[in-house]
C-alpha cells in the first residue's frame, strides 16, 4: 500500500505551503487518513490522487 502523508500532499498540490496542504487535508470532503502516527496522518496515495482528480482538475491535465 502506498501512503503519503503532508509533505508528500504539498507536492501532490503543486507544492502548496504546508499549512494549506493541513487546510486541505482537513477538509470534510478529503478522504479519512488511514492511520495517525507519532508523525501525523497519513493517507492511500490513490484516495488522495482520486480527490485531486475530482477536486482539483486542473493539476491533472497535461
Amino acid at each position: 500500500m502506498d501512503l503519503v502523508g503532508v509533505s508528500e500532499i504539498r507536492a501532490m498540490l503543486g507544492n502548496v505551503s504546508r499549512q494549506r496542504a493541513s487546510v486541505i487535508a482537513n477538509q470534510r470532503n478529503f478522504p479519512e487518513p488511514v492511520a495517525v502516527l507519532a508523525m501525523g496522518k497519513v493517507w492511500r496515495t490513490s484516495d488522495v490522487e482520486a480527490w485531486i482528480r475530482e477536486h482539483r482538475p486542473e493539476l491533472t491535465k497535461d
